[in-house]
């Protein structure tokens, strides 16, 4: 069985379609999403040029596409509007669509307590 850097390692993507390199040997000018977000950037529509891929015990493998850093774009500000429509959105997924009552957490999808669940059942 070959090396997990010799089996990774397909900088033509030939092998996995995309160029392709081992953990921890992707060339400079590139970035994971993860990367990106750490330096205040997103992808913003840039195709994806690359992946790492690793190891994840057994058979499973994991994989990371990796962005040019030339294409990238800075992160959208937390504006006060974007903060309502986030606390919005969390206030309709814990809210119940049955009673109207409000919780601490997210109901399930169905968006009704269990309350109104077991109401239902009966």
């Amino acid at each position: 069985m070959p090396r997990t850097s010799e089996r990774f390692l397909d900088p033509e993507g030939k092998k996995f379609g995309i160029p392709t390199f081992p953990w921890r040997m992707a060339p400079e000018g590139l970035a994971t999403r993860r990367q990106l977000a750490t330096a205040g950037l997103r992808p913003g529509g840039a195709p994806v040029v690359a992946q790492i891929m690793w190891p994840r015990g057994g058979e499973k493998v994991g994989v990371a596409y990796l962005y040019d850093l030339t294409a990238t774009v800075p992160k959208r500000p937390f504006t006060a509007g974007l903060a309502r429509s986030v606390a919005a959105m969390l206030a309709a997924r814990s809210t119940c669509a049955g009673c109207g009552t409000v919780y601490e957490y997210c109901l399930p999808t169905g968006r009704d307590c269990w309350r109104c669940q077991d109401r239902g059942r009966s």
